[in-house]
């Protein structure tokens, strides 16, 4: 037999690539899976190809590294660079980079294929060209964000729904110059959309909705101009278990009108909601058009509502509370905090009926004994006071 001392020494130096990657799969500690990349160069490399989610450190408060000649150079050099080292990103968060314009996202070209996630929040200097650049280098996309991109208009994002089949996350909100033609591009493109925010759009009123795909679960527009139709729409996927259209500038409904004789409840755009059946969670918050027979409709029509947030609607009173309380069983969570109308009268409702119900949000003007007498009936059903 040999001497074993004249044998060479092995260091984990000398393991495969493929170990050395499971060994870093195998750290759940951000802190050790940094420390793993300091060890050496080799395993820096290691680090960085396996890192899937990129987070690029700019805000509209904080400043970037200057060039030589004092010009930020984001598009030509930092994000190049951060490109060109980590490979297998799925994942990029260029939120609030106001200096990326389209010429940056060009970078995109060689290295988006992978790409499932994109957010470029309030990157004011991307518009229709960029939204295409972004089309052809990512045509995986599952999820973007273009909140506050004031120059993404209905062509930009008909270009981005022809292209990203697969997508299922869109937040367009504050995208001022989209309309109900983008809004129906995306809808009819995208069979697999599962939510979509458009808040703060006062150009959709809501028919680009019609024809989506039964995928489309959740929906946020708040302070939007939705109408009947637009309502309709959204009705329409069968699909919807969330739905935000609180503090909305709702068509056709004048507020006025709430508190005249000639006001006609029909013409509520909200009361469509009643026949959607699968709906969920609901938030009406600072509705104030909102008014009994919309309350009366939603509550018979929507029977797995689990929560409803109908603070500061106002035009809710008594008979509208009932019909929470009695048709609505699988209601859990209620906000009433801030409903000039509502009392322990109204409280009462939920005393006898809703089974379900588990936390109410209220304001703070029941009096001890009012209190004490829903606990007593209702020990499991938790009063919050706002």
């Amino acid at each position: 037999m040999g001497d074993l001392s004249t044998n060479y020494e092995t260091s984990i130096m000398d393991l495969p690539d493929g170990c050395l990657t499971i060994i870093f799969h195998g750290l759940d500690c951000r802190t050790d899976r940094e420390s793993f990349a300091l060890t050496c160069r080799k395993w820096l490399y290691l680090r960085d190809s396996n890192l899937q989610s990129l987070q690029f450190s700019c805000s509209s408060s904080g400043p970037l590294p200057l060039s030589t000649n004092g010009v930020v150079d984001l598009n030509t050099i930092h994000l190049p660079r951060l490109m060109r080292r980590f490979q297998q990103f799925e994942s990029i968060s260029l939120s609030g980079c106001r200096w990326l314009n389209d010429a940056g996202l060009s970078v995109l070209l060689g290295h988006g294929s992978n790409l499932l996630e994109l957010n470029l929040d309030c990157c004011l200097n991307v518009n229709d060209y960029g939204l295409s650049l972004v089309s052809s280098a990512c045509p995986s996309l599952t999820s973007i964000s273009l909140h506050g991109c004031h120059d993404i208009t209905d062509l930009g994002l008909e270009t981005l729904a022809s292209t990203c089949l697969c997508m299922e996350y869109v937040d367009i909100s504050q995208c001022t110059q989209i309309s109900d033609n983008g809004l129906r591009a995306l809808t009819w493109c995208c069979r697999q959309l599962k939510g979509i925010k458009i808040s703060y759009c006062d150009g959709i009123t809501g028919v680009g909705f019609s024809g989506c795909s039964n995928t489309l679960a959740r929906i946020e527009a708040d302070y939007c101009n939705l109408n009947l139709e637009g309502i309709k729409g959204i009705v329409s996927s069968g699909g919807i278990e969330y739905l935000d259209v609180s503090c909305g500038g709702l068509k056709y409904l004048d507020a006025i009108q709430m508190f005249c004789s000639v006001y006609n409840p029909i013409q509520d755009p909200l009361a469509g909601i009643a026949f959607c059946s699968t709906i969920k969670i609901l938030n009406f918050r600072l509705c104030k058009t909102v008014t009994d027979p919309t309350v009366i409709a939603i509550a018979k029509g929507c029977k797995l509502v689990e929560e409803w947030n109908l603070a500061l609607c106002h035009g809710v009173s008594i008979p509208g509370w009932k019909a929470v309380g009695f048709y609505c069983n699988n209601l859990k969570t209620l906000h009433v905090n801030g409903c000039r109308r509502f009392n322990f009268s109204c409280l009462a409702f939920f005393r006898d009926g809703c089974e379900s119900l588990s936390t109410v949000y209220i304001t703070n003007s029941l009096k001890p004994f009012e209190i004490s007498r829903f606990s007593c009936k209702r020990p499991d059903v938790c009063l919050k006071f706002a």
